[in-house]
């Protein structure tokens, strides 16, 4: 099946950015929209306290699974928002990192931000995410 979302690339802006500069998804196609993937447990609790890159793995592995409940996967994915609790740019790179590397070759436009504090305690990470896909009806019309 094919995917719906297609990767914008410009030989007009820097390559040094380690994703695509935009993303497109036709008509017809199913936009997902995940809550926040944050680092937390099945009974609730936040995961891997201090520590950026095990809270990056585990926000990727709960945004896969809401993903996965959605007819979806990190390939179908449009655009991230990588929130990150820090103000130092090297804890930002190490969150960021975990991201890009789950993502592979889809590197999906994505904008990472310092922010002051996220949701739960303890949390130091959380992934926001937009994905589309085509229904095996609208796919296969």
């Amino acid at each position: 099946m094919s995917r719906a979302v297609t990767l914008v690339r410009s030989a007009a802006l820097s390559d040094v950015a380690e994703y695509a500069y935009a993303a497109t998804v036709p008509a017809g196609a199913r936009l997902i929209y995940p809550a926040g993937a944050c680092p937390l447990d099945e009974d609730g609790a936040t995961v891997a306290v201090g520590d950026y890159a095990g809270q990056a793995a585990k926000a990727v592995e709960n945004l896969r699974t809401a993903l996965g409940e959605a007819g979806a996967t990190l390939d179908d994915v449009v655009s991230t928002r990588v929130l990150v609790a820090s103000s130092s740019q090297a804890d930002l790179v190490t969150a960021w990192e975990v991201v890009r590397d789950a993502f592979g070759g889809h590197d999906v436009p994505s904008t990472l931000m310092g922010v002051t504090v996220l949701g739960y305690d303890d949390q130091l990470v959380e992934i926001e995410a937009v994905a589309a896909v085509f229904d095996e009806a609208t796919a296969s019309a």
